[in-house]
C-alpha cells in the first residue's frame, strides 16, 4: 500500500511540475513576443543573428534537400510508371516538398543545428551571470538578447525552407530526367501548372514561420531557465531538440488539417 501511495505521489508531483513548467514557458513566450516589435528597431542585431543561425545551417539543409528530392524522384518514378503517369513526377516531388517535407525537415534540422546553439549560448550567458549583469546596468536582456534571436529564427527558417524546396526539386530533376530519362519539359511544365502560389507555397511559408517561432521560443526558454552548470546546459540542449521536434510534428498535423483538408 505504501508503495502504491509513493507511486501515485510521484506521478502527481510530475504532473504538477509539468503544469508549472508549461506556465513558465507561456509567460516567457508572451514576454518575448511582446518585445519582438522593439527588436526590429535594431535590425542590425537581428541580421547578425540571422547570419550566425542561418548561414551555419545552410550547408546541411541544402545537402539534405538535394538527397531527399533525389529519393522522392527515384521512388516517385517507380510508383508512377506502374500507372503510366510518369509525366507527373515533377508535381509529386514539388508538392511533397513544398507542402510537407520542406517545412518539417528543415525545421527539424534547424532545431538540431541552430536550436542547440541558441540554447547553449543563452545557457552559458546565464551561468556566467551576463544576463544578470545586464539587468543591473538597466539593460533589458529580453529586448537586447532574447527578442533579436527569436526574430532571427522566425525570419531565417522560411528562407532556409525555400532553399530546401528549390534544391530538392533540382535533386528530383537530376534523378528523374538525367538518370532515369523522364521528359524534361513535362517535369517543369507540370510543376508550373499544378503548384499554386497561395494555397501551396503560401501555406508552406506559413508553416515554416510557425515552426521558426516554435524552435526559437523553445531553444531560448531552455537556455534561459537552464541550471548554471555544464550538466544543466547539456541537458537543456537535449530538451530543446526533443521538445522542438515533438511540437513541430504536432503543429504540422494541426496546420495540415486546417490548410489542406477539404
Amino acid at each position: 500500500m505504501n508503495w502504491l501511495t509513493e507511486q501515485i505521489s510521484a506521478v502527481g508531483a510530475w504532473v504538477l511540475n509539468q503544469i508549472v513548467h508549461t506556465g513558465r514557458f507561456g509567460r516567457f513566450s508572451w514576454q518575448v513576443i511582446r518585445k519582438f516589435p522593439a527588436s526590429l528597431k535594431r535590425f542590425s542585431i537581428v541580421v547578425q543573428q540571422m547570419m550566425f543561425l542561418g548561414n551555419h545551417s545552410l550547408l546541411i539543409i541544402a545537402v539534405s534537400g538535394f538527397f531527399i528530392g533525389a529519393v522522392l524522384g527515384l521512388q516517385g518514378y517507380d510508383i508512377l510508371v506502374t500507372y503510366g503517369s510518369e509525366e507527373a513526377l515533377g508535381v509529386l516531388v514539388a508538392l511533397a516538398l513544398i507542402r510537407e517535407l520542406g517545412p518539417v525537415v528543415t525545421a527539424l534540422l534547424f532545431a538540431g543545428r541552430a536550436g542547440t546553439s541558441l540554447t547553449a549560448e543563452i545557457g552559458l550567458m546565464r551561468s556566467g551571470e551576463q544576463l544578470s549583469a545586464m539587468e543591473m546596468m538597466g539593460v533589458d536582456p529580453m529586448q537586447r538578447v532574447i527578442a533579436p534571436r527569436f526574430a532571427a529564427t522566425m525570419i531565417s527558417l522560411p528562407i532556409l525552407t525555400m532553399i530546401f524546396n528549390a534544391v530538392g526539386i533540382i535533386g528530383g530533376y537530376v534523378v528523374g530526367v538525367w538518370l532515369i530519362g523522364s521528359d524534361s519539359g513535362a517535369y517543369w511544365s507540370h510543376i508550373q501548372a499544378s503548384v499554386d502560389v497561395f494555397s501551396d507555397i503560401g501555406n508552406g511559408v506559413i508553416k515554416s514561420i510557425v515552426f521558426g517561432m516554435i524552435v526559437g521560443l523553445v531553444a531560448l526558454f531552455q537556455g534561459y531557465t537552464s541550471r548554471a552548470t555544464p550538466e544543466g546546459v547539456s541537458r537543456a540542449t537535449t530538451r530543446t531538440v526533443v521538445v522542438s521536434s515533438l511540437l513541430i510534428l504536432a503543429f504540422d498535423f494541426i496546420m495540415t488539417a486546417m490548410m489542406f483538408a477539404s
